[in-house]
């Protein structure tokens, strides 16, 4: 165990040097396995999962969803959505924020990137907010907040990764997302009720609300039709929810063509956005694969668990105290790295445990449950300091906007998602009521 944690200690001195998470992940992997069975081994150790990563027929997946988010995000999509929105809310102080938070989980339930809905969104929402006299810590900090659903509300790539780690159903995955995504759009709504209420200067007042478009009404009804279309056909048994990717990108370059937002720049800037995302991922995997075999073969795991039995430690402290794990490596890690680091090492510990609840008895629940809770607190390190991807994203987007102002506007949102994180460890049926 005292190599696994020297490991670690030296993977996390590296990203703060600004070492790539999948490259830092792959060295500190080979070399600690090169120590403990030699270099002979460590290189076909190395070889293998370069090459079962780049054959795995599952992660087509994953440039497949994400094409699918590309071309809508180019086709104006988000734009009718965020309109759309606004003419529900736009009656109410802080509407446009809550039409924000309402169009990103729209979004992000047909695009499946936390970082994508973030940076597509801060596009459109951001100037009305402005225009209207939103400060930006508020219009910042809705942006921010409701791109985090991107990785829970399926599509999810992050729960597709987690459904291949884990061996759990991908479809139950998906339907244990839903319920959980809606408690996150709702909290966000509160969350902004709350700031208005208590800080009036961050929002104007009540401004004209105009009837929804034409065009708006198409844009929700494209990503009611994509989503449910995915949905349906995983469940009623049309196609695999790897099929599903490919589907759901046909049925995206269907709905931007008859929209009329399908254009051959479009079309070109998804493909390059895709492959790029695409390729970055796939480095991740491939780096998160060797770490896992060096982790797991110097005992890490049966370590852990060691541990947990010899102290007897309670189930719900093990949980809790690998939530806190969570929470802090979030600071510094990205959501996708994170997981596949970590995943490895804590799914074994959490297999083995007994929390006493009838409905948890049963495995794959269990993996399911505690699946929905790492993409939670996920959700959570996006938009928590000092890293927060989602934040330093928006800044990329809005250099005019620092970094403590988004900081300060996400507080709110902050709150909202700890009790619901909560809610969820509390309530298990929350996240297994569609799944059993």
């Amino acid at each position: 165990m005292t190599i696994s944690l020297i490991a670690l200690a030296i993977l996390l001195g590296l990203v703060f040097m600004r070492v790539p998470i999948a490259f830092a992940m792959a060295i500190v992997g080979g070399i600690g396995f090169a120590m403990l069975r030699g270099w002979a081994p460590a290189g076909a150790m190395v070889g293998n999962a370069v090459f079962e990563t780049g054959l795995n027929y599952s992660l087509s997946v994953v440039p497949l969803f994400i094409f699918m988010g590309n071309v809508l995000a180019g086709s104006g999509i988000a734009q009718g959505l965020f309109s759309a929105a606004d003419r529900i809310f736009g009656r109410m102080r802080g509407g446009l924020a809550m039409a924000t938070v309402l169009s990103c989980g729209g979004f992000s339930a047909v695009c499946g990137s936390s970082l994508a809905t973030a940076a597509t969104m801060s596009k459109v929402a951001m100037p009305s907010m402005r225009r209207f006299g939103y400060s930006d810590s508020l219009a910042t900090g809705a942006i921010a907040a409701g791109g985090t659903l991107g990785i829970l509300i399926p599509p999810s790539v992050v729960l597709i990764i987690f459904g291949l780690l884990t061996e759990a159903d991908i479809g139950k995955l998906f339907l244990a997302g839903i319920i959980p995504g809606i408690l996150g759009i709702i909290g966000y709504l509160l969350a902004v009720m709350v700031a208005v209420r208590l800080k009036p200067e961050l929002a104007p007042k009540v401004g004209e609300v105009h009837p929804m478009t034409r065009a708006d009404a198409i844009s929700v009804a494209a990503v009611l039709a994509l989503f449910v279309f995915i949905m349906a056909g995983i469940y009623g048994g049309f196609f695999t929810p790897i099929e599903a990717a490919g589907m759901g990108a046909a049925a995206a370059l269907v709905i931007a063509f008859v929209t009329g937002g399908l254009s051959r720049d479009v079309l070109w800037q998804a493909f390059v956005e895709s492959a790029s995302a695409s390729a970055m991922i796939f480095a991740i995997v491939i780096g998160a694969e060797i770490f896992s075999n060096f982790v797991t073969f110097a005992g890490l795991p049966d370590a852990l668990a060691d541990i947990v039995e010899d102290q007897g430690m309670s189930p719900w402290l093990v949980l809790l105290l690998i939530v806190l794990i969570y929470m802090v490596l979030g600071c510094f890690l990205e959501s996708l790295s994170m997981i596949l680091l970590t995943v490895p090492v804590f799914y074994p510990l959490i297999s083995g445990l007994d929390f006493g609840v009838e409905i948890l008895a049963d495995p794959d629940a269990l993996v399911i449950w505690f699946a929905i809770i790492v993409v939670v607190v996920t959700e959570i390190s996006l938009i928590t300091p000092p890293i927060g991807m989602n934040v330093f994203v928006l800044r990329s987007v809005l250099p005019d906007v620092s970094l403590g102002t988004i900081f300060s506007g996400v507080y709110v949102f902050w709150v909202a998602d700890i009790i619901r994180l909560a809610l969820i460890i509390a309530l298990p049926i929350l996240s297994l009521y569609l799944v059993t």
